[in-house]
This record gives structure tokens, sequence and C-alpha cells, in this order.
């Protein structure tokens, strides 16, 4: 079912932060893709402030039973004090892709 499926989103200060986090989600089979979306320009409210930063966007393709593992991994590798991890619910999608997207979870090799 496609609603057993995310997408999620995650910022990174840079290409070495996105890469590394990318990399690892994927040799640990918890997502099947990672695409790293540079120029992404980033304002917000922060400890009180107007802020602005470039960014680069992760589109992070994965099972909603992989996401707490997920989360837990780029929590653990991410430099941000407050990391942004949002987890959208895939409503509908390819059934070949979101079968693939399943197997490279479970896959081993």
């Amino acid at each position: 079912m496609p609603e057993d499926y995310y997408l999620v989103l995650c910022t990174c200060p840079d290409r070495p932060c996105a890469e590394t986090l990318a990399h690892s989600l994927i040799q640990q089979h918890l997502a099947a893709c990672v695409n790293i979306l540079p120029g992404v320009q980033s304002i917000y409210r922060w400890e009180g402030q107007i802020e602005q930063a470039s960014e680069l966007l992760l589109l992070i393709k994965t099972e909603q039973s992989a996401y707490p593992a997920l989360q837990s991994q780029i929590l653990q590798l991410h430099p941000y004090r407050t990391t942004e991890i949002i987890a959208l619910p895939i409503q509908a999608g390819s059934t070949d892709y979101l079968q693939w997207v399943s197997s490279c979870l479970r896959s081993e090799s």
C-alpha cells in the first residue's frame, strides 16, 4: 500500500553533510534513494532572529517501518542542534517503484 511509504525531507548545511547522510542511510538499508537538491535558500526564525542560509535538501524515500531508525541515524550524524526531519506519507505512487523501495530496505547487496 502506498501509505506504508514516506518521503522524508531533511536540510543540510553543505554537500559533505548531505552526502554522508545519504550514503549512511543507503548503506544501512534505511532508505532506497536519497536525492540531494542544491541551491535551497532558507529563511527562518532562530533564537528570536530572522536568519538566512544556503542549504541542500534531501528527499529520502523509505518505508514507515524504517522511519524510527532513519530518524535516529540522521540525528546521530547531523550537525544541527535542531534538525529538520519531516516525514510525509506517500498517498499514491508507481507500484513498481514502491516495490523497489521495499526490496532495497530488505536487500543485503
